[in-house]
């Protein structure tokens, strides 16, 4: 039997770093083993025409994406780019792009039914609410614009949690094309470490009697790393030997570390930066338990199983499909946009001895979350359509 040329579309790939792109990178690696041949189909910045990254190939076209300068990645592809799409599609047995809202789902998704391609589409999140309302307007007419119809021209559609499947549903989309398929964690690279926590703390400064909170977000409103700070703020009063390590960037970061100082918390905070997949697990293993204090957007954060798979306790904010996979035993919920509702959960973790909860999430995690079983499910989506 002969491979399956797949052409995978997204909007933005490696080496710009988000969670689209790990999921992409994570898919295509798996399925190269499983008698798939995936072309990645992305927009131009900063790179060749053609890449290669890990053995995926790449083929770029050209496009106009102001959003970077907000924070809001959105390629809008240049009539010229036409050319790469049409190429692509026509080169495969079956079409798979990823998030509804992109010109790139739509034009690869129009091409693919001339030609009698099927298509899957994945949507990653819900509904994401900006600081500034004008976008969440601009966001709404761009689902009624582009996201309904790259809905309406697809095969299938896949999402990775039940809110996001609400989502779909609101803007149109067939029920019988809907399927959940939940995200994964490559379970090899996040695990628990060996004598990684001491090391680490040593080495970011950190006195050996804290508590240590992580967070792991890209800087941007819809993240809540603000909510995080004002909730840190009131938590620190009642226990000062709460340190937070911030793990990220984002157009946001310089506002964040402003407040911090502002309020007069700078001692228990680390503002770390951007840290590569191939260093997170260190900072994970440093921590306690984990915060994820997310407003709006949320499907399935690729970083509440990444500390889950490192046996890390999450506190999280009940937004999108995060309820999905925490068990209560594991984590604790909490309403978004709440800081002293946080603010308390964050205390009580602080005095709970979490030691027993770490082995019981990480079988869990390698139980129900790996890519490898993501990739077994996704496959057997494709094998419907092909």
């Amino acid at each position: 039997m002969g491979q399956t040329k797949l052409c995978v579309v997204t909007h933005t790939f490696l080496p710009h770093v988000g969670g689209i792109e790990k999921v992409v990178y994570e898919q295509c690696k798996r399925l190269m083993r499983k008698q798939f041949e995936p072309t990645v189909v992305t927009h131009r910045n900063y790179t060749a025409k053609n890449y290669v990254v890990d053995g995926i190939g790449v083929k770029c076209y050209n496009a106009v994406n102001i959003g970077f300068r907000l924070g809001i990645p959105y390629a809008i592809p240049q009539i010229s780019s036409f050319k790469t799409f049409l190429e692509a599609v026509k080169a495969s047995d079956l079409i798979h792009a990823h998030g509804h809202p992109y010109p790139s789902s739509l034009i690869a998704a129009k091409i693919a039914k001339k030609y009698g391609k099927p298509v899957v589409l994945t949507q990653h999140n819900t509904f994401i609410e900006y600081e500034n309302s004008l976008w969440d307007h601009v966001e709404w007419l761009n689902d009624c614009a582009i996201g309904r119809e790259a809905l309406k021209a697809s095969d299938r559609i896949v999402v990775v949690s039940n809110a996001t499947r609400n989502y779909v549903l609101s803007l149109g989309a067939d029920p019988k094309k809907v399927c959940v398929l939940h995200n994964g964690v490559d379970v090899d690279r996040f695990k628990p470490l060996a004598g990684v926590r001491d090391e680490m703390r040593k080495k970011l400064g950190i006195p050996k009697a804290s508590r240590v909170v992580l967070t792991v977000r890209r800087i941007v409103y819809k993240n809540g790393v603000d909510t995080l700070i004002d909730s840190a703020e009131k938590s620190i009063r009642k226990n000062p030997r709460l340190v937070f390590l911030v793990v990220g960037k984002g157009p946001d970061f310089e506002k964040v570390k402003e407040k911090i100082v502002q309020l007069g918390i700078q001692e228990n905070f680390r503002l770390i930066g951007f840290v590569s997949d191939d260093d997170l697990p260190f900072y994970y293993n440093a921590a306690d338990f984990f915060v994820l204090p997310s407003k709006s957007g949320e499907g399935l954060p690729l970083v509440a199983l990444e500390a889950m798979a490192c046996g890390l306790p999450i506190i999280a904010t009940n937004v999108g499909g995060i309820s999905e996979i925490m068990k209560e035993e594991c984590g604790k919920l909490v309403p978004p946009n709440s800081p002293d509702v946080l603010a308390e959960a964050i205390l009580e973790f602080s005095r709970r001895d979490l030691a027993s909860l770490r082995r019981d999430l990480r079988v869990m995690v390698e139980q129900e979350h790996s890519w490898d079983r993501n990739v077994e499910k996704l496959i057997e989506i494709y094998e419907e359509l092909i």
